[in-house]
This record gives structure tokens, C-alpha cells and sequence, in this order.
């Protein structure tokens, strides 16, 4: 199963739902980490260390930074990004599916945008 790590302002009832319905899902938010606060680069950085997926709202500066990895030829496991306007359960269901249906790695150096 893929290992998710939802960025500082992505939308925690997404997060709880995402676990109510995939209670094993490896998921944590990174404000729970000791990189809470950190740039989008080091979040990045930590996340192909641990080769987590990013979830993010940030269209701007996450998106630009992970591109910036994949361009420089750094390991990026991978960013889900999810439209804010996007409604709760369709965000959840959506993300359930991209989990069950993948395979860890099959989402390197690629950003994917929510709805689909």
C-alpha cells in the first residue's frame, strides 16, 4: 500500500475520512512531524527519504517544487494534488481509489491533480 504524508495545510477531514475508510493506510500529516514549519523543498526532501506521497492543496509552491526535484533529477516518490474547491467525500473517495488501485513507486516524479 502506497505511504501518504499530507502537508501542513491540506484539509484534515479529508485526512480522517481517508482513515476512517482505509483504517490501515499509512498516513501522517507533516505539522505532526519535526518538519512542521519547514519549506516545500525540505518537506519534499523528507518525503523521498521516506518515500511518501505528498497530499496537497498548494497548486503554486508544492507543485513548483516538486517539478523542480524531478527536472533536477532527485527522487520524488510522487504529489497528489487536490483542488480545494474539490467537495470532502469526492476528494476522499478519489484518493481511496489512487491508493488501492497503485503500486508503491508507480508514482514517482509524477503530480497528480485531483478531481480526476
Amino acid at each position: 500500500m502506497l505511504r501518504l504524508a499530507a502537508d501542513e495545510n491540506f484539509d484534515g477531514r479529508i485526512v480522517r475520512g481517508l482513515l476512517r475508510v482505509l483504517p490501515l493506510l499509512d498516513l501522517i500529516r507533516v505539522q505532526d512531524t519535526p518538519l512542521a514549519g519547514s519549506p516545500d523543498e525540505v518537506v519534499l526532501e523528507w518525503a523521498a527519504r521516506e518515500g511518501r506521497l505528498i497530499l496537497t492543496h498548494d497548486v503554486d509552491t508544492m507543485t513548483a517544487a516538486a517539478w523542480a526535484r524531478v527536472r533536477a533529477g532527485l527522487p520524488m516518490p510522487g504529489l497528489i494534488e487536490v483542488s480545494s474547491e474539490e467537495p470532502i467525500g469526492q476528494a476522499i473517495d478519489e484518493i481511496r481509489l489512487v491508493v488501492v488501485a497503485s503500486r508503491p513507486g508507480e508514482h514517482e516524479g509524477q503530480v497528480l491533480f485531483l478531481p480526476l
